[in-house]
């Protein structure tokens, strides 16, 4: 499958240096907040719907929900818009951000879905 050179996130068209640069401020943020093993993953091999997919940990609910508010600031700040689910559960918390998706999850909940094994077996 063939991707344009302009990506679109929640309907705005970005160039790929800005999807590189938002994935450098959704890592940043996640750092800052001492995240869990977090991987970025590039699936635009894989599917149309994203080109980066990032998996990572906290430490309880409270810490997911940390790490996503962090990401949602940060974005916000530069511009870019996000959708969130699951801040009400708190075991695994999805951000949207059109051509990168984030899977924060507490530990156990990671091991059970596997997100990373099962893209990387599709990759194979």
């Amino acid at each position: 499958m063939v991707k344009s050179p302009s990506i679109k996130i929640l309907g705005i068209a970005l160039s790929q240096q800005s999807v590189e640069k938002l994935k450098e401020i959704v890592v940043k943020s996640l750092d800052d907040l001492k995240v869990i093993d977090p991987q970025v993953l590039n699936v635009t091999k894989l599917t149309s719907m994203a080109d980066y997919m990032i998996v990572a940990s906290g430490t309880s609910d409270r810490h997911l929900k940390a790490l996503a508010n962090s990401v949602a600031v940060s974005v916000k700040e530069a511009g870019y818009s996000i959708r969130s689910e699951g801040e009400q559960t708190g075991d695994w918390i999805l951000l949207d951000l059109g051509d990168i998706i984030v899977h924060l999850m507490l530990p156990k909940t990671r091991d059970f879905y596997n997100i990373e094994g099962l893209w990387r077996v599709n990759a194979d």
